[in-house]
């Protein structure tokens, strides 16, 4: 498969090493960069000279994009809106050209052992979703052309921390609705591991915000493990699946979602 890497930028921050920054000004000189500002909390007005600076390095004939990244918008940050836009209000008057604004944030939670029974569907609020709707409701002139940015359906926690371990002996399938995430813990083995999951399964395929199997080929997997046989374990996954499956129709109702799409 062809892909046009002219396409891929690097990305630094006002946060990132020297070095770092001085490989990615480099580099940007050929392709542009990405400048990403991670908030994972109140804004912080003293980052905004800091973004400054790194713009001045890169020098006003690159292609800029900027990255506002909260990380995890979760229930206890009710006002992560209007942070991100005082943050936005700060950012985006650095320059007149950006290529890209994009604020970037997810919602998915940090899956417990205590979390949720096995097999039961549990809710948890879409929390970056809605402030993404607070942001554009404020109609900002300057950010009209504002990108949005997703998690998909990892916790930001998770995709930071490295993999090891062997992790728990369940697992999680996920579906996405307009207010909320659904997960429902799996077990990962024993004798009834293909039972569980295939029941599992046939929960969120029987949820009222289910969209049809055509909706994306994660909606079809998930209808095809619930439809599939209790006694034969093939087509009910592994971990890398269920997140596959998760993430496809996560991303393919997202985009859906979104106007002009």
């Amino acid at each position: 498969m062809h892909r046009d890497h002219r396409l891929l930028r690097p990305v630094t921050g006002p946060e990132r090493s020297k070095a770092q920054q001085t490989a990615a000004v480099d580099t940007a000189r050929r392709c542009g960069v990405g400048i990403r500002v991670r908030m994972p909390g109140e804004w912080d007005e003293t980052v905004t000279e800091d973004v400054g600076a790194l713009l001045d390095r890169v020098g006003g004939e690159v292609p800029v994009d900027l990255l506002l990244d909260l990380g995890g918008v979760l229930p206890g940050r009710p006002d992560s809106g209007k942070e991100a836009l005082r943050a936005l209000d700060a950012l985006v008057a650095l320059a007149d050209d950006w290529w890209t604004v994009a604020v970037l944030g997810g919602a998915f939670p940090q899956v417990t052992h205590d979390m949720a029974q096995l097999g039961e569907p549990h809710d948890e609020p879409r929390s970056d979703w809605e402030m993404w709707h607070e942001i554009r409701a404020m109609r900002r002139e300057r950010l009209s052309r504002l990108r949005y940015g997703d998690y998909g359906v990892q916790s930001p926690a998770s995709l930071a921390t490295e993999p090891g371990g062997g992790g728990p002996p369940w697992g999680v399938l996920r579906y996405t609705t307009d207010r909320s995430f659904v997960l429902c813990k799996v077990l990962n083995g024993g004798p009834d591991r293909t039972a569980g999951i295939r029941a599992a399964a046939g929960r969120i395929r029987d949820l009222p915000d289910f969209r049809k199997a055509v909706a994306s080929a994660g909606e079809t997997w998930l209808r095809d493990c619930a439809d599939g046989p209790v006694t034969d374990s093939d087509g009910t996954g592994t971990h890398t699946q269920w997140l596959w499956a998760g993430n496809v129709q996560h991303m393919t109702y997202v985009v859906r979602s979104l106007p002009g799409t």
